[in-house]
């Protein structure tokens, strides 16, 4: 199974600490890992909140 099939345990928030939940959102929206990472850093973890920042919601 490849890493972007994998689906996150919590559908609410984003766990900066596994790269397989990370690599699923950066595919999802389309948008490079490292700013998934930063717009975490500066809105949370909450799905809702980084989807919004990325103009993705």
């Amino acid at each position: 199974m490849g890493v972007s099939r994998r689906h996150p345990q919590d559908s609410t928030r984003i766990n900066i600490l596994e790269p397989w939940d990370l690599q699923y959102w950066s595919d999802r929206w389309n948008v490079p890992r490292r700013q998934v990472v930063d717009t975490i850093r500066r809105v949370g973890d909450q799905v809702h909140d980084v989807a919004q920042a990325l103009g993705k919601d």
